[in-house]
């Protein structure tokens, strides 16, 4: 195979991969979310229940504060 006919080749085959990437290139739009249509988008499943009051897990607290002093550099 000539070298001009596998430039062309590869230069064929990049112009296809950098088109089919562009057509696939997806950006969301902007938009601005808002609680007046409260159907088109939920925060919270469905299933969550709004009314059961969260508490900390104080062991988890703990763990992550041992984690952070491991971080810190011995002196």
């Amino acid at each position: 195979m000539k070298l001009e006919v596998a430039r062309g080749l590869f230069l064929l085959g990049a112009l296809a991969v950098a088109s089919l990437a562009v057509a696939a290139w997806e950006q969301p739009r902007m938009q601005v979310l808002s609680s007046v249509h409260g159907d088109d988008h939920c925060p919270l499943p469905r299933v969550a229940k709004a009314s059961v009051a969260t508490h900390p897990d104080h062991d988890l607290l703990l763990f992550m504060f041992g984690l952070s002093q491991g971080l810190k550099p011995q002196s």
